[in-house]
């Protein structure tokens, strides 16, 4: 038996929004022999954008039972069946989470009326429920209300069935299969040919723009897990509804993943990415000789064509650590651009010499080296004789990349000439750092030279 469903809703999120409307038909593979429909008070004011849509007003539900009042009797109809819906992923999220909150755990299997007709009915120009019935000639009435939807439903499913598509319902219906979990647009070939590896994943839309990154120790079983579980939040309804594509890239490790998932994410900026998406203030460390001969620190915007002595996310942070820097070695806050006002002709005749002060900036500098270190970290890489490393210069990520085997005792400048640089933030920097403490073995440290 069919349980053939539509429902309106006040929203894209099972999590955030309520059900107004819903109708089920069931069907058993000839006629329809039960039938439900009603209205349903959400509890909640309807949108006004969502009443222009469906026309239905917060008067009209305003007498409609809740969701709970109905649960059991729509528990009842729905289990044992196998549940149908045009676009199946977003109707069962909705009804499996209400019901749950009612406390009924509704475990069916389902079938999408999208995927069905893409392999029956093939090349016509959309599938949506109301472009689909007019190529198809199904009469369609009551547009955006459940019952209206749900009838047309029943008639697309019957289509369906003297289309000879039956052998496409028992293949789609196996645990096996996938056809009732995945995006609407996207193959399930795509999904077959992801590794079972560490790696980066992408999704995109029809348009083919990334919408989406993650990383995995295991990419197939991890992009599956974002369709298999049933999240009633709004970021899968969109998953469901936009992913036409996946492309990925595969690593050495979790690390490498990790790294090049939160660069990615920053060059990228995916929309659906909510974390590592905060904009950040760079500030660096500099030092210069001005026209007296004092070498001078100064806390600054990070500059792209100036090497940089070590870098920060805030500039309170630069100057805190600057603070105690000249407090330690004795130098000049103004020097240092601590305090930014002019010095007085008395304050200059005070100053200690050029050559003196800057063998204390100089040691100032040697100590910040020693708890700022240059190391890399390498793992055994992909192919034979290769090598995944990770730069760590001045305790900043510089970059990574794979080298030759031959490469592990290179000196610093010769091994970033085989590395990519990527830009830095404190996410990467904290997991390397973790990673390294952890391994140490895979860990070589660069001495400075001043």
């Amino acid at each position: 038996m069919y349980a053939i469903v539509d429902i309106e809703t006040t929203g894209g999120s099972a999590s955030n929004s309520g059900i107004t409307e819903i109708s089920v038909y069931i069907h058993d593979g000839s006629r329809v022999t039960d039938h439900l429909t009603t209205l349903i008070n959400p509890g909640h004011k309807i949108p006004g954008y969502i009443t222009v849509l469906t026309g239905i007003s917060n008067a009209m539900v305003a007498s409609a039972p809740t969701f709970d009042e109905i649960a059991e009797k729509l528990y009842d109809i729905l289990s044992g069946n196998i549940f149908i819906a045009h676009n199946v992923n977003f109707d069962f999220s909705f009804i499996k989470h209400h019901l749950k909150s009612c406390g009924y755990n509704l475990i069916v299997k389902k079938l999408c009326t999208v995927r069905l007709s893409r392999k029956i009915f093939e090349g016509l120009p959309s599938y949506s429920l109301g472009n689909l019935c007019r190529s198809l000639q199904i009469p369609i009435e009551n547009r955006h209300r459940a019952d209206g939807d749900a009838k047309a439903t029943v008639l697309l499913f019957e289509k369906v069935l003297s289309a000879n598509g039956q052998q496409h319902i028992d293949d789609m219906l196996k645990k096996s299969s996938g056809e009732q979990w995945l995006p609407l647009q996207l193959d399930k070939k795509i999904i077959d040919l992801l590794p079972s590896k560490p790696g980066v994943y992408y999704f995109h839309d029809v348009k083919g723009k990334i919408i989406y990154v993650g990383k995995a120790v295991n990419i197939k079983k991890r992009v599956s897990s974002h369709f298999t579980h049933h999240d009633a939040a709004i970021r899968r309804q969109h998953f469901l509804r936009l992913i036409a594509h996946i492309s990925h890239t595969e690593c050495s490790n979790e690390l490498h993943a990790l790294v090049l998932e939160s660069t990615e994410i920053k060059r990228l900026w995916p929309k659906y990415n909510y974390s590592q998406k905060e904009m950040v203030q760079k500030f660096a460390l500099y030092s210069f000789e001005d026209n007296r001969g004092y070498v001078r620190l100064a806390i600054d915007r990070k500059k792209k064509n100036i090497a940089a002595i070590c870098t920060f996310n805030l500039f309170s942070d630069g100057i805190t650590m600057l603070r105690k820097m000249a407090a330690k070695f004795d130098l000049n806050d103004k020097l240092c651009y601590i305090d930014k006002t002019s010095f007085s002709p008395e304050e200059l005749l005070l100053l200690d010499r050029p050559e003196n002060y800057n063998q204390r900036v100089l040691s100032a500098l040697q100590e910040l080296y020693k708890q700022l270190p240059t190391f890399a970290v390498m793992e055994k890489g992909n192919e034979k004789n290769e090598l995944l490393c990770l730069l760590m210069e001045r305790g900043s990520f510089w970059g990574m990349g794979y080298i030759n085997h031959s490469f592990r005792e290179a000196e610093l400048a010769v091994l970033k000439e085989h590395l990519q640089p990527y830009a830095d933030n404190n996410f990467i920097r904290n997991s390397i750092y973790s990673y390294a403490e952890n391994n140490p073995s895979k860990k070589r440290i660069f001495e400075h030279s001043s």
